[in-house]
């Protein structure tokens, strides 16, 4: 058996922890530079507000129904995903974290007598713990216990808690399920099932084999598996090192100073890097780039880079920063002025085991090294930006997010104050 935890609507539950005054009204979070709404509560879900409705054409209904509007706080969703998964890690052998709000536990083995106990007990421990609630699905495949999750979301009665094992109670989930909301089954999908008469996720599973796989190849097949109770997609509770890194930013209005730009710039290299050092990587390319707004088009448009080749691997905090500054420096334009910028890491690979040059500067390089190390250190307590390179500045990026929450859990001076009397 196979269980999905799911945060419902996460960022929005995020927000309310800390304000319970907000339960029971409607809340939305925006996107970077609040540009548009990336997450609802299920009441402002109700007043018709939809996933990626820009913010100025829900403006009047936002006001209208006082709606609570909240900047996006990374920093706060990303601690309290830990808090979730801490949690969810003392209830199963084996999580694997699909996303920042989802995660599947492996319960192949487990001894389990009540399983929808143990779901509904999940969620609540999640809910007690961490103040999120989570719908617990749980099921013979990693599909079906996706949609058994959901299943929660739609009915309270469940309590949070979905067990979905019995071939007759699938069947019947599988006739009203829409197939476009089964997991794995895309938009171009959605358009060839709709031409073999596929609407639900029940007549996905009626399709013959030799169909699927010549239609949908190998992931639609495995989807067809899944829904039909065998298990085909692999749990990975190993998190495999990522072959590129990319942080990037709009930012609030245009730069036009190139030191403004080579700080922010300077500041995602660092936010990369921290990603890089924490997965045990090293970068043979970096690729730092910038590029106007597209959606000014009576206005001279560039997306300017440049490819830094390194002759060695490195993670080197100082190496790539510097390195990424002096391309910011060769690529800027004065005639144009950058709404978005970022770096790429590219031709990543594992330091261990990784051969350098016989040749190297061994006493610098472990400098760096005692450097780097000692950055990582700080970071690891006081949190990311607690030092910074001259060139970063104040480190902060310039996006436009008046309506950001405090970060409750990880800045000391917003650790909220709780007086007894």
């Amino acid at each position: 058996m196979f269980a999905l935890a799911d945060c419902n609507n996460f960022f929005a539950s995020c927000e309310r922890v800390f304000r319970p005054d907000l339960v029971g009204k409607p809340v939305i979070v925006l996107s970077n530079n609040d540009g548009c709404a990336v997450a609802r509560s299920n009441e402002a879900k109700a007043l018709g507000i939809k996933m990626g409705d820009p913010f100025f054409k829900i403006k009047d209904l936002v006001e209208k129904n006082h709606v609570a509007v909240f900047s996006s706080n990374y920093a706060l969703y990303g601690d309290m995903s830990r808090r979730v998964q801490d949690v969810l890690r003392d209830w199963a052998p084996a999580v694997e974290q699909y996303s920042i709000d989802e995660s599947f536990l492996d319960l192949r083995g487990a001894m389990i007598a009540d399983l929808d106990g143990w779901a509904k007990g999940l969620s609540t421990a999640c809910r007690k713990m961490t103040g999120i609630p989570v719908s617990v699905g749980v099921a013979p495949t990693k599909t079906l216990a996706k949609i058994a999750s959901k299943l929660c979301k739609q009915y309270p009665k469940l309590e949070g808690g979905c067990y979905m094992h019995r071939p007759q109670d699938i069947a019947k989930v599988l006739r009203k399920f829409p197939a476009a909301d089964v997991w794995g089954i895309g938009r171009r999908s959605v358009k060839k099932l709709a031409l073999l008469g596929v609407a639900t996720a029940w007549d996905y599973t009626q399709l013959k084999e030799y169909v699927v796989r010549k239609t949908f190849a190998l992931p639609g097949w495995r989807t067809w598996k899944e829904l039909r109770g065998e298990p085909c997609i692999e749990f990975e509770d190993v998190i495999e090192p990522r072959q590129t890194i990319c942080v990037s930013r709009s930012f609030a209005k245009e730069i036009t100073d190139p030191a403004d730009l080579c700080s922010q710039v300077a500041t995602f290299t660092e936010a990369a890097v921290l990603k890089l050092r924490k997965q045990g990587s090293l970068a043979l390319e970096m690729m730092p780039f910038a590029m106007t707004n597209r959606f000014h088009e009576n206005e001279p448009q560039t997306f300017a880079s440049r490819l830094v080749v390194f002759p060695e691997g490195t993670d080197d905090h100082a190496t790539l920063i510097v390195a990424a500054v002096a391309a910011v420096r060769a690529f800027f334009q004065e005639c144009y002025g950058y709404k978005k910028a970022g770096v790429v890491f590219t031709r990543i690979t594992q330091k261990e085991g990784y051969m350098k040059s016989l040749f190297r500067d061994v006493e610098a390089e472990d400098r760096q090294a005692r450097l780097s190390e000692a950055i990582d250190s700080v970071t690891t307590i006081y949190g990311p930006g607690t030092i910074r390179f001259g060139v970063q500045g104040d480190g902060q990026i310039k996006m436009a997010r008046e309506r950001q929450s405090p970060h409750y859990t990880t800045v000391w001076k917003d650790i909220p104050r709780v007086t007894v009397k």
